[in-house]
Parts: structure tokens; C-alpha cells; sequence
């Protein structure tokens, strides 16, 4: 993969397209059903998840970290967005999904009426830099949704390592997160 291309990028718009090029190659090699699997043993593995009771997760993408094996877990409870005019609702997992206008399934159960019991929020990226501030598709969603002042969740992103570049280009309103879970480690902001 040309990974250093990501340190390359000038802009948001320019690093968005390298790191959708770089994650059709992960695609193309058939790598990121292994890598999701690495990511989610990692998760699994992790004390911060083992003490959660209530995680949020996101349908994946194609090429992002597919994290629905985590369902299994019998003893947690999961949530879903679904997207709200320019929000995010925190919706539990049920039976009932509909692809949203971006292809996404979301829930259809009622949304949450605070936000104050997730503990985890699993939460997607193109790639992530060393500070832990991420580079979504660029509609914002997950960065008004951050600034929710009743949110006390651990924010992680799970990502291949090959998406870890030195510096994204960030301003007033993004927002990093905590964690970023990779194949065979984990980053913890500082």
C-alpha cells in the first residue's frame, strides 16, 4: 500500500481520495475481512470493552472495519445511529433496519432520550492521525454528534494501521477521539 501518500495530502478533499484509493486496494488484496477480524479480536480483548455495558457500533461501509461479529456478546447492549436531518440518534439494536439516503442501515427502534449511558462509541473514519482526530466523509455527522455535552463515552476508532497518517488537517469543529484500535495495537490519546 502507498501509505505515505496519506502524509502528502494538503487538504481534507485530497486526503479523503487517498485514503479511499488506499482502502480499495484493501479491498482489491481481499485483506480487510482479516484485518476486521484482527481489529475486533483486539476490541474484544480489551479491559475497556469487557467493563461496557452499553456500546455504540456502526454498520460498515464497504472497506471499513466490520465490526458486527461484536454482537454476539451477549452481555452488552447495542446501538446504532440514524441519521436525523444534520443528527445523529442513538438508536438500539433490533430486527427492524432501512438504508438511509447514504446506503446505510439504521435502526428502526426509538432513539435514545439521553446519551449518558453509552460507554463506548465505536465511531468510523477514513483515516486517523497521531493526535486521534479523525477524517470522516465530510458531512460532520459524528463531530456535532461529539459535542453533545451528555456524551461520557470512550470515542474509538477502529482502523487498519495502514490509515494512520503524522497530521490531519483539523479546525475548530472536529473533535478527537480516545482510542483508535489497529490490527496489533492500541493508541490511547494522550
Amino acid at each position: 500500500m502507498r501509505q505515505s501518500l496519506l502524509n502528502t495530502a494538503q487538504n481534507k478533499a485530497s486526503l479523503r481520495g487517498i485514503a479511499k484509493e488506499l482502502r480499495l486496494e484493501l479491498i482489491n488484496s481481499g485483506q480487510i475481512d482479516k484485518i476486521s477480524k484482527q481489529i475486533v479480536q483486539n476490541i474484544l480483548n480489551s479491559d475497556i470493552f469487557k467493563r461496557a455495558k452499553n456500546v455504540m457500533l456502526f454498520y460498515p461501509l464497504k472497506g471499513e472495519i466490520n465490526l458486527l461479529k461484536l454482537l454476539e456478546c451477549g452481555d452488552k447492549n447495542f446501538y446504532f445511529p440514524r441519521c436525523s436531518g444534520d443528527e445523529l440518534l442513538v438508536c438500539p439494536h433490533c430486527n427492524d433496519y432501512k438504508k438511509n439516503k447514504y446506503s446505510i442501515p439504521e435502526p428502526l427502534s426509538e432513539p435514545l432520550n439521553t446519551l449518558d449511558v453509552l460507554d463506548i462509541i465505536l465511531t468510523p473514519a477514513l483515516c486517523v492521525d497521531k493526535h486521534l482526530y479523525r477524517l470522516g466523509y465530510g458531512a460532520g455527522y459524528y463531530d456535532r454528534f461529539f459535542k453533545n455535552e451528555k456524551i461520557r463515552a470512550l470515542k474509538i476508532i477502529p482502523i487498519s494501521e495502514n490509515f494512520l497518517c503524522e497530521k490531519i488537517p483539523a479546525d475548530e469543529y472536529d473533535i478527537p477521539c480516545d482510542m483508535a484500535v489497529f490490527e496489533n495495537r492500541i493508541m490511547i490519546r494522550e
